[in-house]
């Protein structure tokens, strides 16, 4: 909700709900201290509620032509990863562990709605990503066009899922973004090959790190309760592909 400080200065009151991957979204901001994404100006922990900085003119990066929004996100990526990845913030060692061993039985739950070798590369990815030593950034988690918004001191990210590891799994949200564009594009394949590529060759990541962890993240996050997420899962598969 718009807000205004005692001194009439504008600010976003935000109230999470009381679940964990917000836990830490404040000191993520702290952390970042508005390089890459929004001030935090003020926090009430046991309300989960923050006070941020307000965006002006507040434009989403999905009014924006891809080309040129890709590489905005890939600059404010580059921004959040300077912040030392110090604090009390869940690892991505231990998320991948998490989703392995709950992704078998979301998929039974929901009546096996994508195919066995889809869930087998993303557990195996998954397992060995639990024995790579990487060396680790604080990671937003959820980074795609309507999480970007345009203000007065440049593009800044809001709302983070924050984590501790590797950047290559930080692209994932950004691999599978405007999914209402890709499920009626005939080339959507070769519309994620593309971001692939450009942020693996902008970022320097490893390209099969970041493909693994796009398909990973994607059916990890494929799930409300037991309603399998169809344009999650069809990333997925463009990605296997």
């Amino acid at each position: 909700m718009p807000a205004r400080r005692a001194d009439g200065s504008p600010a976003i009151l935000k109230i999470n709900f009381p679940e964990p991957e917000s836990e830490h979204e404040a000191e993520a901001l702290a952390q970042w201290n508005g390089v890459g994404a929004v001030r935090l100006l003020a926090r009430h922990d046991e309300r989960r509620a923050l006070l941020v900085e307000r965006c002006f003119p507040g434009t989403q990066l999905w009014e924006v032509d891809e080309p040129a929004a890709n590489e905005i996100a890939a600059d404010v990526l580059l921004q959040l990863w300077q912040a030392p990845p110090a604090g009390p913030f869940r690892s991505l060692t231990d998320e991948a562990e998490r989703w392995a061993a709950e992704l078998p039985l979301a998929w039974e739950a929901a009546g096996r709605p994508f195919e066995q070798s889809l869930l087998d590369e993303a557990l195996a990815f998954m397992r060995s990503a639990q024995s790579t030593s990487v060396d680790a950034v604080l990671l937003h988690q959820d980074l795609h066009g309507g999480n970007i918004l345009s203000s007065e001191r440049g593009w800044l990210a809001i709302d983070p899922k924050p984590l501790v590891g590797e950047r290559a799994f930080d692209v994932a949200s950004l691999l599978r973004d405007r999914r209402d564009e890709l499920a009626g594009n005939p080339d959507a394949a070769l519309r994620l090959r593309g971001r692939l590529d450009l942020f693996s060759d902008r970022l320097g990541l490893d390209r099969d790190r970041a493909r693994g962890w796009g398909i990973a993240h994607a059916l990890a996050w494929g799930f409300e309760g037991e309603r399998p997420l169809a344009d999650h899962i069809a990333c997925a598969r463009l990605l296997m592909g």
